[in-house]
């Protein structure tokens, strides 16, 4: 196969299917002792996410490297409850119908949307009914049986990041321009960007926008004592 015949592949679309973003953003990592490898992980300085029990009896635990887009969850199951849904790589969706709808169209065998009841141990189909994020789910599997798990979030919980899509980076732009239009009557002479490179990383690593506007603050005033 020639460099033209790659090409035309890659530039090959199936014929009425959408595109959706599906984000990377959780690798399941399987432990024999949770406590023991959370410990690990803690020593390394990577920022800790949660620790909780799921609603299939799980216990998971979610580490972010510094910086990272990408986080772990620590897996170990409880021997004594039901089986339930376990996926290796979980995709972060923003409608998990659309998602769903643009995989069957590309011909993959999708479960249904599910999500989990307090009461139950095991999937329930339908999306949440209240519709909140982190709680509706839909998997699918390669030809190895290896395990995919798409999960809808649409408004995060406080300190977990954004997706760097087009409505939410330009949100964080506006509020750069909010901060930094309040900030630039008394700032040192200085180029807009070095404010707003450091406002939005400060808040894709969950601090709050008074929290961001001080780390885009300290990004221009010490750059202008070094200057």
């Amino acid at each position: 196969m020639n460099s033209t015949q790659i090409s035309n592949q890659r530039a090959t679309r199936i014929p009425g299917a959408e595109t959706v973003d599906m984000k990377l953003e959780v690798v399941v990592i399987p432990v024999s002792d949770i406590d023991r490898a959370k410990g690990f992980y803690q020593r390394l300085g990577w920022r800790l996410d949660a620790d909780l029990t799921t609603g299939d009896g799980s216990r998971v635990v979610q580490f972010t490297p510094h910086g990272s887009p990408c986080s772990i969850h620590l897996r170990q199951r409880d021997h004594g409850s039901p089986g339930g849904v376990s996926a290796g790589t979980w995709l972060i969706v923003s409608d998990i119908e659309a998602a769903r709808k643009e995989l069957v169209g590309r011909g993959v065998d999708v479960s249904g949307v599910f999500h989990f009841a307090p009461d139950q141990k095991r999937p329930v189909p339908g999306r949440d009914p209240q519709g909140g994020s982190y709680r509706s789910f839909a998997s699918f599997g390669d030809p190895d049986g290896n395990s995919w798990l798409l999960q809808e979030i649409v408004t995060r919980l406080p300190g977990r990041g954004f997706g760097m899509d087009l409505p939410t980076l330009t949100d964080l732009l506006r509020e750069a321009e909010q901060h930094h239009g309040e900030y630039e009557p008394t700032a040192p002479k200085h180029h807009w960007s070095l404010f707003y490179a450091a406002y939005i990383v400060a808040r894709e690593q969950g601090q709050t926008p008074a929290e961001a506007a001080g780390a885009g603050i300290r990004q221009v005033e010490g750059l202008a004592r070094e200057g």
